[in-house]
């Protein structure tokens, strides 16, 4: 076998490799959320209850409404405000700031959500009562995940207009078209696959999180993550299944839960456990879900 097929098979090995890694725990979860029986680890046959479970559970369905809404709004706020930094940061090269402006946009990036989730606690205690903004709601939700999602539109959007052929913008103003037109025109269409691209990221990080939403949800705005998260950290080890059909909803619909309810007669402590979190989640009892959000339980 020569040095290059070599090569080849061990590259397409190691790749491979990294497919399954990353991709075969994602498998599992799927194929345990169908799974019959109680116990996680045990295989009792094929089932659709627990995404039965999910219809009925009222208070799944309506943080996934909430969830959907913030997403949606988030990820819309952060494409034009990252398109507008994109634009600052590849057009306007030499202006007085712009290592601080950079510095500022992808701080988010490497910053801990949980400094992020505080700091916008911190900052709507003390400065929302002056814009009419409660510390703790939708709208704050809505504040902090444009915040940290911004970063990533303005990367993905700056990447495709570095590398835009400026000489069509240039011969479209040189036919009389003027800078509006030609972004609306020219610039606007050739970048609209990383607008898109930009947005599903967004939503989908807005989504997902549970740390940064922990500190600034409410009582009425509690959302998906944070409702699954609480629900599989208190659950009993007979119901860890609960994890596996979480996960499978949040990799692979990214809107579907599968959190069943623990068995009547089964599990009274787990039960009990649960109702008692289910009413403080309902009153916005911050005490009690941040720590586990954070990590810090």
């Amino acid at each position: 076998m020569t040095p290059s097929r070599t090569s080849r098979w061990l590259g397409r090995g190691v790749l491979g490799a990294g497919f399954v890694f990353l991709y075969l725990p994602i498998v599992l979860l799927v194929a345990y959320s169908f799974n019959a029986s109680r116990l996680a680890t045990v295989w009792a046959g094929f089932s659709t209850q627990w995404y039965g479970a999910l219809l009925e559970d009222r208070q799944m369905i309506d943080a996934a409404l909430v969830s959907l809404e913030v997403a949606f709004w988030s990820a819309s706020a952060s494409v034009v405000l990252g398109t507008m930094a994109a634009l600052v940061m590849t057009r306007f090269r030499d202006f007085r700031g712009r290592t601080a402006f950079n510095a500022l946009i992808t701080a988010p990036l490497v910053m801990p959500e949980v400094i992020i989730g505080l700091s916008i606690l911190l900052l709507l205690v003390s400065m929302g009562g002056l814009l009419g903004i409660t510390p703790k709601g939708i709208v704050s939700i809505w504040i902090a995940h444009v915040t940290f999602t911004v970063s990533f539109v303005t990367v993905v959007v700056a990447s495709r207009l570095r590398e835009l052929d400026r000489s069509l913008e240039e011969a479209a103003m040189d036919l009389g078209a003027n800078r509006l037109k030609v972004f609306f025109l020219i610039t606007l269409p050739i970048i609209a696959p990383a607008l898109v691209s930009g947005w599903l990221l967004a939503f989908t990080l807005s989504l997902d999180d549970v740390v940064i939403a922990s500190f600034v949800a409410g009582p009425d705005s509690t959302t998906l993550p944070m409702v699954v998260f609480s629900s599989v950290a208190r659950a009993e080890p007979e119901d860890q299944r609960a994890g596996h059909a979480a996960g499978a909803g949040r990799l692979v619909g990214r809107a579907v839960w599968l959190v069943p309810d623990v068995p009547r007669g089964k599990a009274p402590q787990a039960r009990h456990a649960a109702g008692r979190a289910g009413k403080r989640l309902r009153r916005g009892d911050a005490k009690v879900v941040m720590p586990d959000a954070c990590g810090l339980a």
